[in-house]
């Protein structure tokens, strides 16, 4: 699509393209961020502000530890934690000290934690307490050799930090107990690392900057290899993007988001993170959107102007009796991604706090961010908005012939988000790369004739879970290992919370395989999100002539239950 029709519905002051090489790599743009702001509130966390200068202060330290252990460039190292300030700063950390960062799922059981680590290759891993039982249990099989445990409130000063982490530990009893000899704690390491200098290393565009796992296409774990420059681009592109009503901020008042998704999630690690880096932001910590009175608490009296959430997060927040405790009168954007928005979400939002949610597209290979909405709408589309400055999206068959607008086929992307491929798959990255550059989502979709466009299937069978992808083939392969499985099907089914939810359809071999036994198996080795919700025995699976369990005949038919 050269002639980039979507050009003409920009809004005004939206350029048509970004120059990522503006900086040779993301350090660079950390690092004159941490310089310019340095008196700034670069997080809030739990009531307390933390300075750019004291989060560049703890990640120099903490780097300068890392390359102490002998690791080489390159390696590569896992962040286990949900949000809070020691997460920006060891992502900060390793990447200066030339490291790759492998972004994990706190949540996830020991089998899915074991594969990211042993795919990965990571050498070193920086975790919070609260998950450190499930490292234990499958650590002996990773290549993991240095352990950083962190706690709750390590950052949050002497009696803070103690009184925290007592309620964490003792009151709320959410540590389990754990072993991990040789473990060093967050704040021993940053104090070691403050009396050792920090080799610079030289570091460039294409050097790989994260790793960040997804299912991809065809459901196998894998690595979507991002580098410095492509989470530059997306940085840049975002900002570009929002450049329109964010520019209506009093002049002097410090750009300020809440950052409820979280930040091993690429959504959060891009639009909020970097984003507010660049930008010389605030990113108000938000550990767990979950806890949603907590969530108004950490807002009430905060000045802010962005929120990008995923769908159940704003309809949860904006039917709760609290949300008239915080104000939301200053917020000019709110970007909504990682699943469907619904209409009656949006219209809700919109009369509750007038500024429209934007949905946006994107995937993990893309850094995230493809398609948005213009910032300036009020209105609510249904579709996925226009491509981003530097992007191209086309419409194309089976063959990957582009198909005339109006039609519908799979969105094909290229610019410079589109990472380089998936880690040590070639195989995999062949499937989804055109020879032309362009990254094949497996979504499909229809551009209209002012180029938005609306995603109308899905060409792989993934679950959407409240933003989360979940791959059936996943959800089969452990569930398969239960005695008494003859044959099983997982499929996504509509749900007014979530979006979809996870449907399993088993046939049995004998009466042991029960609901109350699936779900104990699956909560025993799948994260919340890829848990069934619902559950089906039958007699047989609907198949293809060549024995292929077809899972749309599922998904569409009625739940039959056979006990």
């Amino acid at each position: 699509m050269t002639d980039r029709i979507w050009l003409a519905e920009y809004p005004e002051g939206v350029p048509a393209d970004i120059d990522p090489s503006q900086y040779p790599s993301l350090v660079a743009l950390i690092e004159e961020s941490f310089t310019k702001y340095a008196d700034r509130a670069a997080y809030r966390f739990m009531g307390r502000d933390f300075s750019y200068a004291d989060t560049d202060a703890q990640s120099r330290a903490l780097a300068a530890y890392l390359q102490s252990l002998g690791m080489q460039r390159g390696d590569r190292v896992a962040i286990m934690m949900p949000n809070m300030p020691q997460y920006p700063a060891a992502v900060a950390a390793i990447l200066r000290a030339g490291y790759v960062v492998v972004n994990v799922n706190p949540l996830y059981t020991a089998r899915e934690l074991e594969h990211q680590l042993k795919d990965s290759g990571a050498r070193a891993i920086i975790i919070i307490e609260n998950f450190a039982a499930t490292l234990q249990k499958c650590i002996a099989g990773t290549p993991v050799e240095h352990v950083v445990l962190t706690a709750m409130g390590d950052r949050l000063g002497w009696l803070k930090g103690a009184l925290v982490n007592f309620v964490v530990r003792k009151i709320k009893k959410m540590v389990p107990a754990y072993s991990l000899p040789g473990a060093v704690r967050y704040n021993a390491a940053v104090a070691r690392g403050m009396g050792l200098k920090l080799v610079t290393p030289d570091i460039g565009p294409d050097d790989i900057a994260a790793l960040q796992y997804t299912g991809g296409t065809t459901g196998v774990s894998k690595g979507a290899v991002l580098l410095h420059r492509n989470l530059i681009a997306n940085t840049l592109q975002s900002e570009a993007w929002n450049e329109p009503v964010m520019k209506q901020a009093p002049p002097g008042e410090q750009p300020t988001g809440v950052c409820a998704l979280p930040l091993y999630h690429i959504f959060a690690f891009t639009v909020n993170m970097m984003l507010a880096l660049r930008t010389g932001g605030k990113s108000i910590l938000i550990a767990n959107p979950r806890d949603v009175a907590s969530v108004f608490k950490d807002l009430a009296g905060q000045t802010f102007h962005s929120f990008p959430a995923v769908n159940t997060l704003f309809n949860g927040l904006a039917r709760h009796p609290k949300f008239n405790t915080v104000d939301w009168s200053n917020l000019k954007v709110s970007v909504g991604g990682g699943m469907a928005v619904q209409g009656a979400v949006a219209k809700l939002w919109l009369g509750k706090t007038g500024c429209p949610i934007c949905e946006g597209y994107g995937l993990s290979e893309t850094s995230p961010s493809v398609t948005c909405n213009p910032v300036t709408s009020k209105e609510f589309t249904g579709s996925i908005g226009l491509p981003l400055p530097s992007t191209y999206v086309k419409i194309v068959d089976d063959e990957g012939r582009e198909v005339p607008l109006g039609q519908s086929g799979e969105i094909a992307i290229k610019g410079p988000q589109v990472m380089a491929g998936y880690w040590q798959r070639p195989d995999e990255t062949a499937k989804v790369m055109t020879p032309d550059g362009y990254f094949k989502s497996g979504d499909i979709g229809i551009m209209d004739e002012r180029g938005y466009t609306r995603i109308v299937d899905r060409k792989k069978d993934m679950i959407l879970v409240s933003g989360f992808n979940v791959y059936p083939n996943e959800i089969e392969d452990v569930v398969a290992n239960m005695p008494g499985v003859l044959e099983l099907a997982a499929v996504g089914v509509p749900d007014e919370k979530s979006g979809e939810a996870v449907k399993l359809i088993i046939v049995r071999k004998d009466d042991s395989v029960t609901e109350e036994a699936v779900r104990a198996f699956c909560h025993d080795n799948l994260t919340g999100y890829k848990r069934p919700r619902h559950i089906e025995f039958r007699q047989e699976l609907p198949k293809s002539p060549v024995g292929k369990v077809l899972r749309r005949e599922l998904r569409d038919s009625k739940t039959v239950s056979v006990n």
